[in-house]
């Protein structure tokens, strides 16, 4: 009987764990089946380019996994039963439950909209591709008169109202912080996005919380701000599944797990992604970023094949090294981070966007090809006393 291995969401760290076992695992022992909402694989961290009205390749997951053995279940989870090993699919017109012996949760992060009074309601997001395609239609509806608000400082503000700016120069673009805007970047990195700001006429708004949200604007510390778009883009929020599921999960929802990325509570759960609370190299927890799909889901992968293949289970870094923030198609900033932040380097302008392009497309062309480099051989399962005996602990 094949051991069934289901990975949740696929994403970018959903995606390439269900490729790189396909790879590496023996079809006649185990069953690989990925389940995801869309059919297709989405650059999630491209969608403020899909928002600003650009067309990214069109990716269909049936493609990407053809001949791979990966069975593609299209649904929406709903919940997950840790202890009973199911998860529960609806895939628009009935509820399926799914049984697993190995489960990988990718499902990613969403908005976090803090408890603020209507957000849900009125304001828009770029989480998700359906999020930004209907912030795009609302865009394309202005004609490029109109006021967008931008709420929150972090990366994906920054990028999105940049964008937006770049894109649409008859739209005034405002943006509303809680904090300094960029306020954790060194000297030249903030300078450099400070006249960038200045270059496209967004108008910045610091130390300016927001606490409501209105059809027409947005409530701040220091007044209301008028909007004909206000898009929230104030944090990510791990989604209520796991906390639901019997899972161990941290204060923010976040799974738990040990540096291999298996569920402290749930042996046969790994967490790879937002959805994983890991801390990295330098004491401090990973943050949601494309970087740590890329590397809570290789040490996921290769936990997975160690335990049950009986071999040794290789230890992956789990480092964060730097922001790199697009501002516009032709200008970013690539910033190190860790340690003295303002003692370290950055890199901005033309430069630094043809590198974040081309780490962004490496990446994508990377889970977007899982059959490349196939090995002629793969790993088929180990007795039970081996996979106990060989089992690497944290």
């Amino acid at each position: 009987m094949q051991h069934r291995i289901t990975v949740l969401g696929a994403g970018y760290a959903g995606t390439f764990a269900a490729g790189y076992l396909a790879r590496h695992l023996d079809r006649d022992d185990f069953r690989i089946t990925l389940v995801n909402a869309e059919p297709d694989f989405v650059e999630r961290f491209r969608l403020h380019q899909v928002a600003a009205g650009q067309t990214l390749k069109h990716r269909p997951l049936a493609d990407i996994f053809a001949g791979t053995g990966v069975r593609i279940e299209l649904g929406r989870v709903t919940a997950v039963d840790a202890d009973g090993k199911t998860v529960v699919i609806d895939d628009g017109n009935r509820l399926d439950a799914l049984e697993y012996d190995t489960l990988v949760y990718s499902l990613g992060s969403t908005v976090a909209d803090h408890g603020v009074p209507g957000v849900g309601e009125h304001a828009f997001h770029i989480a998700s591709r359906p999020a930004a395609l209907r912030l795009r239609d609302r865009l394309d509806a202005l004609c490029g008169n109109g006021t967008v608000l931008w709420v929150g400082g972090n990366l994906t503000a920054i990028e999105g109202a940049t964008e937006i700016a770049e894109s649409h120069p008859g739209l005034k673009v405002v943006l509303a912080t809680s904090g300094e805007l960029g306020g954790w970047l060194g000297p030249k990195a903030r300078r450099h996005l400070l006249r960038a700001f200045d270059r496209f006429g967004i108008e910045v708004h610091e130390h300016a919380p927001v606490d409501r949200v209105e059809a027409g604007g947005a409530h701040t510390a220091h007044g209301f701000l008028a909007s004909d778009a206000t898009v929230w883009t104030a944090g990510f929020a791990v989604h209520p599944i796991a906390a639901a599921s019997g899972l161990a999960v941290e204060a923010n929802g976040q799974i738990t797990v040990d540096r291999q990325m298996r569920s402290v509570s749930h042996p046969g759960v790994y967490a790879a992604g937002d959805a994983a609370f890991v801390i990295g190299e330098n004491g401090r927890p990973l943050p949601m970023s494309c970087a740590s799909a890329g590397f809570t889901s290789q040490q996921a992968t290769a936990a997975i094949i160690g335990d049950l293949t009986g071999r040794t289970v290789k230890r992956k870094g789990l480092v964060y090294v730097g922001n790199h923030i697009s501002l516009g198609r032709k200008d970013a900033i690539l910033q190190v981070v860790g340690g003295d932040v303002k003692t370290k380097g950055a890199m901005c302008g033309r430069t630094a966007a043809g590198i974040k392009n081309g780490i962004l497309t490496g990446a994508t062309w990377g889970v977007a090809n899982p059959t490349f480099g196939m090995p002629a051989r793969r790993h088929g399962m180990a007795a039970p006393s081996v996979r106990a005996a060989e089992t690497v602990p944290a």
